[in-house]
C-alpha cells in the first residue's frame, strides 16, 4: 500500500510497527516479559507503546513479568507467543536484562519468541557470538531492531532467526498532545549515565537552558514510591495486583514527562526518548547522540524527515549551524 503524499513522518513510523504483526498475527495470545519497573521513562514510553500496540491489534496479554518476579521454574503453555520488551539494552552493557533474555530463549525452545524492537550493543564480540549461537539454536526466535547498522550486523549474527528491520515501539502512541503552552525556551535534556559523551560536555557548559534527566525528573516521594513498588514485585506481591498498580503509577510517570516538556518551546537532549517524546508531540528539538552512536544511528535510520527534529554534529562549527537550524524551524512552526 503506497502511502499518502501529505502524511506525517510519524504516521508511517507508527504505520510501520504493523510490520510485527507478520510474527504476533491481530487474535494471539502472548506472554510479554521483561516490562520496566524502575524510573527511566524511555522505557516506561517502550511499555506504553508496546501496550497501546497490543490493544489497538487484539492481542491478548496472558502475562506480564519484569526481571524482578519473573519466576525460577515457569511453565509457559507452547500456543503462547513470548513478547520481550524492547529498547537499548541488548547487549553487555546491562546484563541483568540480557541474562533474563538469554534464559527465556534457553529453556523455552518450543515457544514462539518475538523481541520487540532493540538497539544492540556488545563491547566484546566474543560476547556478541555466544549470544547469537544461543538464539540461532532456538526453533522460533525473531528479532526486530530500531537501526540500519544493529540490522546490519544482526542479520549476519543470527543467520538462524527472523531479523527485521522496526522503529521504536513508543512510536505507536503518536500523536501525544502538549498539556499547555511553552512558556520557556529550552529544556536540556542529558543523559546523566555511563552513555554521555563529550560533546555533550561542551552544550553543559553552555549553561543555556533548564537541566533535567528522567533521574532528576521524578522526586525524592516518587523515587521511594518506585522502589518500593519494585521491593514487593521482587519479593512476592502476594494478592496486591502489583502489575496493575505499576500500570497505573506508570502513567502518571510518562504523563508528568509529558507535562514537563509542553512547558518549553524546544528540547536539547542526548536521551533517544527524550528525542521520540519531543517528536510525538511534534515538537522542536535537537538531538546529540550518546556514546556509541545509539541517537544517530536511529535519527539516520528514522527520524531524519521529521521537520521538528535535528541532529547536532560533532563540531562547533556545525552544531552552532544545526542550532540555528532548530530554532529556524521553531520559529515556523510557531507562526503557523
Amino acid at each position: 500500500m503506497r502511502e499518502k503524499p501529505n502524511m506525517h513522518p510519524m504516521d508511517a513510523l507508527k504505520k510501520r510497527l504493523r510490520l510485527i504483526l507478520n510474527v504476533i498475527p491481530s487474535g494471539s495470545s502472548i506472554y510479554y516479559i521483561d516490562y520496566p519497573v524502575y524510573n527511566n521513562g524511555g522505557d516506561l514510553l517502550i511499555m506504553k507503546g508496546a501496550e497501546a500496540f497490543f490493544r489497538d491489534n487484539n492481542i491478548h496479554v496472558q502475562a506480564r513479568y519484569s526481571v524482578l518476579d519473573f519466576p525460577e521454574k515457569l511453565m509457559i503453555p507452547k500456543d503462547q507467543i513470548i513478547v520481550l520488551q524492547g529498547g537499548g539494552n541488548f547487549g553487555d552493557l546491562y546484563p541483568v536484562h540480557q541474562k533474563l533474555r538469554e534464559k527465556i530463549v534457553a529453556e523455552y525452545p518450543d515457544n514462539r519468541i518475538v523481541l520487540l524492537p532493540q538497539t544492540i550493543f556488545y563491547k566484546e564480540e566474543s560476547e556478541y557470538d555466544r549470544t547469537a549461537e544461543l538464539f540461532n539454536k532456538h526453533r522460533d526466535a525473531h528479532l526486530f531492531v530500531r537501526d540500519t547498522l544493529t540490522y546490519e550486523l544482526a542479520i549476519q549474527k543470527f543467520h538462524g532467526c527472523g531479523v527485521y528491520l522496526c522503529p521504536d515501539m513508543a512510536h505507536q502512541l503518536w500523536p501525544i498532545s502538549p498539556t499547555s503552552s511553552p512558556g520557556k525556551e529550552r529544556l536540556c535534556f542529558f543523559r546523566t549515565d555511563i552513555e554521555k559523551t563529550k560533546d555533550q560536555l561542551q552544550f553543559e557548559s553552555d549553561g543555556k537552558g533548564d537541566f533535567l534527566d528522567w533521574a532528576s525528573l521524578y522526586n525524592r516521594v516518587e523515587k521511594k514510591s518506585i522502589k518500593m513498588i519494585a521491593g514487593v514485585m521482587k519479593k512476592g506481591s502476594g494478592p496486591l495486583p502489583m502489575h496493575t498498580i505499576w500500570d497505573k503509577y506508570s502513567d502518571y510517570l510518562v504523563n508528568k514527562a509529558v507535562k514537563r516538556f509542553s512547558d518549553y518551546r524546544n528540547i536539547q537532549t542526548s536521551r533517544l526518548h527524550g528525542h521520540i517524546l519531543a517528536c510525538l508531540m511534534d515538537k522542536p528539538n535537537m538531538l546529540l547522540d550518546n556514546s556509541y552512536g545509539k541517537n544517530s544511528n536511529y535519527y539516520n535510520t528514522w527520524t531524519s524527515g521529521i521537520e521538528t527534529a535535528q541532529l547536532v554534529v560533532s563540531t562547533p562549527k556545525m552544531a552552532r549551524r544545526n542550532e540555528e537550524a532548530t530554532l529556524k524551524k521553531t520559529k515556523l512552526m510557531l507562526s503557523k
